[in-house]
């Protein structure tokens, strides 16, 4: 089949590499996000599927919006008949899903109807999910509403962030993408459509959503800080400033200390939540880079008594 692949972060790259090595299919032009600021010099760089896609020697594509006229008669005049979506991140006008005759196929990193939204591997990880996966389905004018074409299942680990098992998924997920565009092309795979049963959503997580409350058990502040990292990135305050929190371990067999409450030992530290406490591993405090907690935690000569979250 044609395609024109719709597509801008780094997680999906490993799609387009699978359908460019297919051998199956051609993929004609590519679709992403116009270039955006980057870095301390905010310079316009483009996307990382961009990048891809013009080492590949393809066209691309990048409309400020999907709906412009424009884009939407070079879509035309390319006659896609289909486009395999993966974290485009802008929504598809109806005037945009009418002209691939087999329309958008959307890679989510989500069982649906589970976590349908921009966020479902963050959602994942904090709702304490052990299973999710990856979907291929038919997108329509609704929230990943649309019908599912496959699945697969990928197991979430104890220590797992949203960046690792995003990684995963991006890969696995980039194989089940090439077979779903194999299957639709041959004829041999149908779209079913989600149940009514089991939705849950996963909007944008916020900065403000990122926020550590060490009131909560320690399971709930471990899901917080594994769920949103690499981003937003947990985090807390010390002092008064944000102080980031990078990695932590759960340590059930202390139970002395009060929410947020800081114990520094010499080559350990460890804080209370609303059940037992957690130990820090690595940190990053406010204009500092990532150091391990114990580092930290000499270099701000904390007190007894001093606490987090205030």
């Amino acid at each position: 089949m044609k395609l024109v692949f719709a597509g801008t972060p780094e997680v999906a790259v490993p799609a387009l590499d699978a359908l460019l090595a297919s051998g199956r299919h051609e993929v004609a032009a590519v679709v992403t996000r116009p270039d955006a600021p980057a870095g301390r010099g905010r310079r316009l760089v483009a996307s990382p599927v961009a990048e891809r896609a013009e080492e590949a020697g393809i066209e691309v594509l990048k409309p400020a919006k999907p709906r412009d006229p424009e884009f939407l008669e070079r879509l035309r005049e390319i006659a896609p008949d289909c486009c395999p979506v993966v974290a485009y991140g802008a929504l598809l006008p109806k005037a945009a899903l009418d002209i691939p005759a087999h329309g958008w196929v959307n890679l989510h990193f989500s069982l649906l109807p589970a976590w349908r939204g921009a966020a479902p591997v963050q959602h994942a990880i904090m709702a304490g999910d052990e299973i999710t996966g990856a979907s291929t389905f038919l997108i329509e004018e609704g929230l990943d509403s649309g019908p599912v074409y496959g699945t697969l299942t990928e197991t979430v680990r104890p220590t797992d962030t949203s960046g690792d098992l995003l990684t995963r998924l991006a890969f696995a997920g980039a194989g089940l993408l090439a077979a779903t565009m194999d299957g639709i092309e041959d004829g041999t795979l149908k779209a079913v459509p989600q149940p009514a049963e089991g939705v849950s959503l996963a909007p944008k997580v916020t900065v403000e959503d990122a926020r550590v409350d060490w009131k909560a058990p320690a399971l709930r502040v471990d899901r917080v800080v594994r769920g949103c990292t690499p981003a937003p990135g947990a985090w807390t305050t010390f002092r008064g400033e944000r102080l980031k929190l990078i990695q932590l371990a759960l340590a059930p067999d202390r139970t002395d200390l009060a929410p947020g409450l800081l114990a520094a030992g010499k080559n350990d530290v460890y804080v209370g939540t609303g059940s037992h406490a957690v130990e820090l591993l690595w940190v990053q405090a406010q204009g500092k880079k990532p150091m391990k907690a114990a580092d930290w935690a000499r270099g701000a000569r904390i007190a007894e008594g001093e606490v987090l979250g205030r």
